[in-house]
């Protein structure tokens, strides 16, 4: 029997955001379950829901060039905070994505120092703003790429 989580109050600024939100609570009260504590978004989620996250077709195929952009700088922030070691996303290093994002944001269009393109690093900042955000709030575990500190 799955148990139930409490409910969290949030501000709801229009009906489809309403909507996400709710979809998400049913699959955080489905994820509840301690035999898939480990699960990730997708794993909890209906065939019929997982047709609402279409990774490949909504998001590699939209941006596979700016993606490609994000995964070099995975590897070069891997080389500069892990050198020597596999890749992997180092959870105790850097963790004010909220600040960098608006440093990367007013610094779009350009490079910095090291000749790193300011909107790929904003673009991996947010997605790791995001990340951490559902792992908090929906009590995901750490992907497979990331290490605890």
């Amino acid at each position: 029997m799955l148990a139930k989580s409490p409910k969290r109050a949030r501000p709801r600024a229009n009906k489809k955001v309403a909507d996400v939100f709710a979809a998400a609570d049913a699959a955080n009260t489905r994820r509840a379950n301690a035999e898939i504590k480990s699960a990730r978004l997708l794993d909890v989620l209906s065939s019929a829901e997982r047709k609402h996250y279409p990774i490949t077709t909504g998001v590699t195929d939209y941006f596979p060039d700016a993606l490609a952009m994000v995964a070099n700088i995975s590897y070069l922030g891997n080389q500069k905070h892990n050198p020597g070691e596999e890749l992997h996303w180092s959870r105790g290093k850097s963790n004010d994505h909220a600040d960098c994002c608006g440093r990367h944001l007013s610094q779009r269009g350009t490079f910095d120092s090291d000749g790193i393109r300011h909107s790929a690093q904003l673009a991996w900042r947010a997605l790791a703003l995001l990340q951490e955000e559902l792992e908090n709030e929906m009590g995901l575990p750490l992907p497979r790429g990331a290490w605890a500190p």
